[in-house]
C-alpha cells in the first residue's frame, strides 16, 4: 500500500505544478499582464480550463494517497 500512496501523492504533486504554471501563479505581475496581452480569449480559456482541471485531478490524488498513507 505504501507504494500505490506514493504514486498517487507523486501524480498529485505534478498535477498540482503543472496546474500552477498553466494558471500563471509563479509569475510576477508585470509577467503576467504580458501573457494577458500576448494571447488570445480562446488560449486563455482553454489553459484556464486546463489548470483548473490538473489541479482538481491533483487535490484528488493527493487526498487519496495521503489517506492511503496514513489509514494503512
Amino acid at each position: 500500500m505504501l507504494k500505490l500512496s506514493l504514486i498517487f501523492i507523486g501524480v498529485g504533486i505534478i498535477c498540482v505544478i503543472l496546474s500552477g504554471i498553466s494558471l500563471n501563479a509563479f509569475v510576477n505581475g508585470n509577467e503576467q499582464r504580458a501573457n494577458f496581452h500576448s494571447e488570445t480569449k480562446e488560449f486563455r480559456k482553454e489553459r484556464n480550463s486546463f489548470g483548473i482541471k490538473a489541479g482538481i485531478i491533483g487535490l484528488i490524488c493527493l487526498v487519496i494517497g495521503f489517506g492511503i498513507r496514513y489509514i494503512f
